[in-house]
């Protein structure tokens, strides 16, 4: 159970993220946590996520609903060291741009190639989170 990457995916939109959930579950070996809104993903950030793939509107189920910049500076408030990736439709750079400096490890726009990507980011926050073990081990080691 340990060796499961736990991964928490918040979007309002029921239909996109039931896909990105089967995705996820044919293609790897996760245990996935869904929520609809940030609210509920912040309710639950005790189950310590070791990635979230965060929607960046949130509105359409609740309109008074946190948005994804809102989540996503709570979450980063509550522990700054979650890898969140942002997942919009809109294909806009000032956005990406706007979230990169929220602290979100990526940007993805909503497509048919979305989930390949995010398949990508995923790989390249724990290979980079291996090497992070590895140079503190051998630091550790030098002093």
């Amino acid at each position: 159970m340990k060796n499961k990457i736990k991964l928490f995916l918040v979007d309002d939109d029921a239909v996109f993220l039931k896909l990105l959930e089967i995705e996820f579950l044919h293609h790897a070996d996760f245990v996935i946590e869904t929520y609809p809104t940030g609210e509920k993903c912040m309710e639950c950030l005790s189950h310590d996520p070791d990635v979230i793939i965060l929607d960046y509107n949130l509105d359409d189920i609740e309109k008074d609903a946190m948005n994804g910049m809102e989540t996503l500076d709570k979450i980063k408030s509550y522990n700054p060291d979650i890898p969140i990736v942002m997942l919009s439709s809109q294909d806009n750079i000032e956005v990406a741009i706007n979230c990169m400096h929220h602290r979100a490890f990526d940007y993805v726009v909503k497509s048919e190639t979305a989930f390949v990507r995010l398949q990508k980011i995923i790989t390249t926050i724990f290979r980079y989170r291996k090497m992070e073990k590895e140079l503190n081990w051998y630091m550790a080691r030098m002093s």
